[in-house]
């Protein structure tokens, strides 16, 4: 179980690990804390986007309501990530907090790909390739950090790679699952919202719109 979880989770392994790097080196060199701070971020917060959120608020001097009210409204996506989760997350046990506290983008497209076997190695898949994720952007995030405190690095266009794992992730669970009617819907409705929408609320509307498009749909889906 543990040497599938890792090779499942290879692609996120080489998207975290630059990404985690990216926001340890912003981190030390636009504000003036340590690779400390980059560590325990990376191990309780562990949210990429409002990671490198909070950098910049921490170089501008903003407050922690305000970094804490933006984190929230940016991550806003995951709610609809639970509501699809729940019947995956039931009878995880002790598994289940950690579960949900370590869900991200990348961990959830891995986990809905599973085919749900037993609930012995649901609860043990769940729970490596969460935790494999998770060390994978702490080993990043501190790597960056500490190094940024010696090293001259520059980190424009570093901050694509989540992009680029998501987009390598998506592809996979396209070519893998035979019913490809939410992922067009999906496209469609993410450039329509890129074209229609103010590009800081697009993300959260076209996946509320997608939510309510496939909740409408599902029985002519299936």
């Amino acid at each position: 179980m543990i040497k599938t979880c890792f090779l499942r989770t290879v692609p996120v392994l080489l998207g975290y690990i630059p990404l985690g790097m990216a926001f340890g080196f912003l981190l030390v060199k636009q504000t003036e804390l340590s690779w400390v701070a980059a560590l325990v971020m990376s191990v309780v917060i562990y949210a990429g986007s409002g990671q490198f959120l909070a950098v910049s608020f921490f170089a501008n001097g903003t407050g922690f309501f305000e970094i804490g009210a933006m984190t929230l409204l940016l991550n806003s996506r995951h709610s609809f990530y639970g509501l699809s989760l729940l019947d995956k997350f039931s009878g995880l046990s002790w598994v289940k907090p950690y579960a949900v506290f370590a869900l991200t983008d990348e961990t959830y497209a891995l986990i809905t790909a599973d085919k749900d076997g037993s609930p012995g190695s649901k609860k043990k898949y769940y729970f490596y390739i969460s935790l494999f994720n998770h060390l994978y952007w702490i080993t990043g995030g501190f790597l960056g950090a500490f190094l940024g405190q010696f090293l001259p690095v520059k980190t424009d266009g570093m901050e694509f790679s989540l992009t680029a794992l998501f987009v390598v992730l998506a592809i996979e669970q396209y070519q893998s699952n035979p019913v490809k009617i939410p992922f067009i819907l999906a496209f469609l409705v993410g450039i329509a919202a890129l074209i229609a929408v103010d590009p800081k609320k697009m993300l959260l509307v076209s996946i509320s719109l997608v939510f309510l498009l496939l909740l409408l749909l599902k029985e002519k889906i299936r």
